[in-house]
């Protein structure tokens, strides 16, 4: 695959009706479902600003080993329906919704990228993003389309090898959200959101000033993808990144600078359809330890070979 970088008056040189493809494609997944959404939040509640970071108990801290689910069995009363993702007259667009959907709370890489001559800059979210290792720092974003057909971002990010990922937290949840607009070509997505950009130190592309955390990345690799319905199609990109340097709010992190705080970070997630969710409360559960609990007597017949069904 070519590396060249192609500039914005460039791309729409080379391939003029990429852009609205894209966005009628976003049409047909109809992740909005709200003909009128405006009316529809008009009817909720407010946000709750009260709803500050807390710990609360687990739904059964009593629970022992053996005792399986804390629903009382209720849930072995259900059924299940199985579904091949490839069954004839299935649309991709339905594994990607079931997907979205069921594979939640996502994180959410607010990726900055720039052009490798740095004339054009990029702003987007990927909820296709997660930390894979921590020595080296490694992360992966997810692009969906091929090469051929690459949004900005992946431009960006195979020509420079560089990108920012900065973590999306609740003060500035709506101007992220922003940056997914279908504005023209050359429109910066930093002026639309009103976000600030801020120098990095070991890669070009901005940080998020506004974002609690952020981390400075290389590029390891990509892997594109093929249909497997439309053999020939290429419909994805996976791209590796090392993280090169972190940058964290003062408030937010310890004194040995390695835990953050959720209570400050106040991240957003990505749900299925146009959803987010808040992250206001958690759990704590120590890992048990065998020999502690075969002490106790928990593990009393319950010390079986591993078998076949299981």
């Amino acid at each position: 695959m070519s590396t060249k970088n192609f500039g914005d008056a460039e791309q729409r040189t080379e391939d003029p009706s990429g852009h609205e493809q894209r966005f009628d494609q976003e049409k047909l997944v109809q992740r909005n479902p709200h003909p009128d959404f405006s009316q529809v939040e008009a009817s909720r509640p407010e946000w709750n600003v009260e709803n500050e970071w807390h710990f609360t108990k687990t739904k059964k801290p009593g629970w022992k080993l053996g005792e399986g689910a804390n629903d009382g069995g209720e849930g072995l009363k259900k059924n299940h329906v199985d579904i091949d993702p490839y069954e004839e007259g299935r649309p991709a667009v339905f594994n990607y919704k079931l997907l979205i959907s069921g594979i939640i709370p996502r994180p959410i890489g607010f990726v900055s990228t720039r052009s490798e001559d740095g004339s054009s800059t990029n702003l987007a979210p990927f909820s296709y993003t997660q930390v894979v290792n921590h020595d080296p720092p490694l992360f992966i974003i997810g692009f969906a389309g091929g090469f051929a057909n690459a949004k900005d971002t992946l431009r960006n990010l195979s020509a420079s090898k560089e990108c920012t990922i900065n973590i999306i937290s609740e003060h500035y949840l709506e101007a992220a959200n922003a940056t997914s607009i279908n504005a023209p070509y050359g429109i910066s997505e930093w002026a639309l959101t009103g976000l600030t950009p801020a120098p990095s130190k070991d890669v070009k592309p901005s940080r998020v000033k506004e974002a609690i955390f952020s981390i400075e990345s290389k590029l390891v690799s990509t892997q594109e993808f093929e249909s497997r319905a439309t053999p020939g199609k290429k419909t994805g990109v996976l791209a590796i990144v090392e993280g090169v340097r972190f940058w964290v709010r003062e408030d937010a992190i310890n004194e040995e600078r390695n835990i953050i705080d959720p209570g400050i970070l106040r991240p957003m997630s990505r749900l299925g359809g146009i959803m987010y969710g808040r992250t206001t409360e958690g759990v704590e559960l120590p890992r048990p330890d065998f020999a502690e609990k075969e002490k106790g007597g928990e593990t009393g017949g319950l010390t079986k070979p591993k078998a076949e069904g299981q």
